[in-house]
């Protein structure tokens, strides 16, 4: 049994592909708040979830994973953040949609299978923006917001600590499911690394060049930058004689970040971060048949598309992000200040399409039948400023040890929507033929969908970590705040953890929490036309507390709340081994989500009440459902060898199931419960995501050659179909999938490796299904697992 000397030793489990365990030893945490102490806070270590200056992931009261991103950007057969979490934490959840009107140009994130809007993204610390995007029509977070991870290159971050715990009692809004905290890398020196992928069935080319320098700004401080051009090329699994595009969008990516330090005193230093990112993405709406077949011919124009053709939904992506601050000490007192900007907007461009009803009205006028084939839709941006005052100290002479923390902040958001040009909306031939006016594949933004939203919120928290001994230690936080457009919340989290054993901690935390909901919810508004089992259907989407939404009495939305429990334990048997298990329940009230469609079919008096306002079919946002998360985590890793080569293995499993508990009516749509939320709806909520996934890593290292086997299993789904209650059809079933990915690096020099390898090379895809009753059209719907079949990959890193 090896002694508690040996176990405080510093050690780093990282494997490519998998979660690495930080275990940062008492003596290195003391060494290091001393060194914080002389130097200044250039020297120090943090741990998302605790305010302390130094902290150790396995002895945290909640659980952690830390997961250096160096190999991955490195190495990696994924080119892009979101796809590489996927692959290497099973609480991490990312679907790359097809099919989805803009969800598809976008990789939604999450954690423990609930909504992308429910897990807060920090970067250094400090919170980032969500997208303007609200994931509607073919995704899986329907409903949601979310942030996009793949705004920030992988060449530029030092590790993402996950925090598998609710957090909104420490950090705010959104961190009911956990926290997610992206570091930037500071280090001095340049790499660059270039890759290429493509799938095996010839499509989806991946071109990747990425490069990073930091710079020393004399003795004082660092200045880092990343550049990184990224295009991906569109696939498509669609059958030949489909007129369908299935597959990954086309994405051409431009990227450039900068991240550093400057002292400014003994204990003071100035700290930014700046970031910008344009995103060319195209992906392929529902194709229109051609003069004579079963589609509606008034969609279409004998002139432009004879034989049919596919309208693609391109979008033009911008994404910006900067925070300035400086960190400092007041007597005995750590201060840091700071300012974050988040900007994320994202306009439509629609092409190979028409206007049908354009065509029609020049039909009519003598011409041959003609529109333009290309119109701006419009779009939407996100705007978030977020000030910071946070202070934090530690005293050493209470008990074993107290940090006190205590801040506020201060956050202004604004939200709009851009009209399209009338071409992309208007009905031109007056005719009011259903689904001819507007650009087909998606019909631009209205004027009276336009809208400029702003609000502001206020808030104030405390911290408390105390170590009552060497075996106990114990978190409260406490944390008010205030919104402007729906009122206050006080939210509250308590924290233990107690060492049985030396090689054995035991570790608990009960919160409260809340999600205010988005101004994209709030605000949003849209006509469009979507497809219900092919067939095209105009729908509108009401903003909160509009005419349309009033008129079907839609109460004002209001935050979501929860209460979360986790129980877990760490053991450390040996300086190579290490296991962590943690059980979770969260709960959650008056959960914000997307209705379904009510219509004259569903609703007669409803529909009679909305005709008035000039509208068919309608649908909302409404807080209407309570759900119940329940789950285990469980992480195992030894570093160890095998015919005296080294051997790292890891283990990471997820188990989680949502549950809808029970369905909240307003009063004007009591009766109407399954139109609400239907079957089909709640299965996206329950079962968007496997309700298992595991990670089983292997990295062997023998001289100059390494090599990396990954066995990544996606646990069964049901998924709803647009028929699913109705007798004797069934619903859509995914069973549990498999896949294997394998790599070789040759470190052909120190400064210099060469990577080639495979991602699901056994080529598994998912379960087929009736393409009539699926999300997107496809024998496939938009599932975790992915359906592209096996890709290979090739990347060369250079470091000079």
């Amino acid at each position: 049994m090896p002694t508690l000397t040996t176990l405080r030793q510093a050690i780093l489990i990282s494997l490519y592909g998998s979660a690495a365990l930080a275990v940062f030893s008492p003596a290195a945490m003391a060494q290091n708040t001393e060194a914080a102490a002389t130097k200044g806070p250039v020297q120090t270590v943090s741990v998302v979830g605790s305010r302390r200056v130094a902290s150790s992931a396995t002895d945290t009261m909640v659980p952690v994973d830390i997961i250096p991103i160096s190999k991955v950007a490195e190495q990696g057969g994924q080119f892009d953040l979101a796809q590489s979490l996927q692959y290497i934490s099973p609480s991490f959840n990312s679907t790359r949609q097809t099919g989805a009107d803009g969800a598809d140009l976008i990789d939604s994130a999450a954690l423990r299978g609930l909504g992308s809007d429910q897990t807060l993204v920090l970067v250094n610390g400090k919170r980032r923006h969500t997208t303007a995007l609200v994931n509607l029509f073919g995704a899986r977070n329907r409903g949601n917001t979310g942030t996009d991870m793949n705004a920030i290159p992988l060449l530029a971050i030092k590790n993402v600590q996950v925090l598998r715990d609710g957090a909104a009692a420490q950090y705010g809004s959104d961190a009911i499911a956990g926290v997610i905290d992206i570091e930037l890398k500071k280090s001095l020196g340049c790499e660059a690394v270039a890759g290429y992928s493509q799938y095996s069935a010839g499509d989806g080319k991946n071109y990747m060049t990425s490069a990073y320098c930091g710079i020393a700004l004399g003795d004082k401080g660092t200045l880092a930058i990343t550049g990184e051009y990224l295009d991906r090329g569109r696939s498509n699994r669609a059958d030949a004689d489909s007129m369908r595009i299935i597959g990954d969008t086309k994405s051409k990516n431009k990227t450039l970040y900068v991240n550093g330090d400057y002292a400014t005193s003994p204990t003071g230093k100035l700290y930014f971060t700046a970031g910008a990112q344009t995103r060319d993405a195209s992906s392929a709406a529902f194709g229109r048949g051609g003069i004579g077949s079963d589609d509606i011919p008034s969609r279409n124009s004998a002139a432009m598309y004879p034989d049919g053709f596919v309208p693609f939904i391109n979008g033009k992506i911008d994404d910006q992000y900067a925070t300035i601050g400086h960190r400092s000490q007041i007597g005995e007192w750590h201060a840091d200040f700071s300012q974050t900007y988040g900007y994320n907007k994202m306009r439509y461009d629609i092409s190979n399409t028409l206007n049908a009803s354009i065509a029609n009205l020049d039909l009519m006028n003598g011409g041959k039948g003609v529109s333009p084939s290309r119109f701006d839709a419009g779009g939407f941006s996100f705007q978030q400023l977020t000030s910071n005052a946070d202070f934090s100290r530690y005293y050493d002479t209470v008990m074993r040890g107290m940090n006190v923390a205590f801040g506020a902040e201060y956050r202004s958001e604004e939200y709009k929507i851009m009209a399209g040009e009338p071409g992309s909306y208007n009905d031109a031939d007056g005719v009011g033929v259903g689904g001819n006016a507007g650009s087909q594949g998606f019909p631009g933004f209205q004027p009276g969908d336009a809208t400029k939203a702003k609000r502001h919120s206020i808030a104030a928290y405390g911290d408390v970590e105390l170590d009552w001994t060497e075996r106990l230690k114990t978190q409260a936080a406490l944390r008010y705040e205030k919104f402007s457009d729906f009122g206050s919340t006080v939210t509250g989290k308590l924290a233990a953890s107690y060492k049985v054993a030396p090689n054995v901690l035991l570790r608990g935390s009960a919160s409260t929490g809340f999600r205010a909901p988005s101004l994209q919810q709030v605000y949003f508004s849209s006509t469009f036309t979507d497809f219900i089992g092919g067939v095209p259907t105009d729908v509108v989407l009401a903003p909160n507390g509009g005419a349309v939404a009033n008129a079907a009495g839609i109460p004002k939305l209001k935050e979501e709340k929860s209460t979360s429990f986790t129980f877990g334990t760490t053991w450390t048997p040996t300086q190579a081994i290490s296991v962590t298990a943690d059980l979770y329940n969260i709960k959650i009230k008056n959960r914000i989500v997307l209705s379904g469609r009510f219509n004259a079919d569903n609703y007669p008096d409803l529909a009679a009440r909305l005709a008035l306002l000039g509208v068919g079919e309608a649908q909302f946002f409404v807080n209407s459902i309570d759900t119940r998360t329940r789950g285990l985590d469980l992480t195992a890793s030894h570093k160890g060898e095998l015919a005296g080569n080294r051997l790292n293995t890891f283990l990471a499993l997820n188990l989680s199931k949502t549950e809808v508990t029970k369905v909240k009516t307003p009063a004007s749509l009591t009766g109407f419960e399954d139109v609400l939320l239907s079957e089909r709806e709640r299965l996206f909520i329950e079962q968007g995501g496997p309700r298992a996934k595991a990670t089983l890593g292997f990295d062997y290292i023998t001289g100059k050659l390494e090599s990396d086997l990954r066995i990544i299993y996606f646990g069964p789904q049901t998924l709803g179909t647009f028929s699913g209650t109705a007798e004797g059809v069934p619903n859509a079933r995914y069973a549990a999938k498999t896949s294997a990915d394998l790599s070789f690096t040759y470190s052909i020099s120190k400064n210099t490796k060469l990577t080639f390898g495979g991602n699901n090379i056994f080529n598994v895809k998912p379960t087929t299904q009736n393409a009539d009753e699926t999300d997107n059209g496809f024998k496939y719907d938009s599932v975790q697992f992915g359906l592209n079949g096996a890709s290979y990959f090739g990347r060369l890193w250079v470091k000079f």
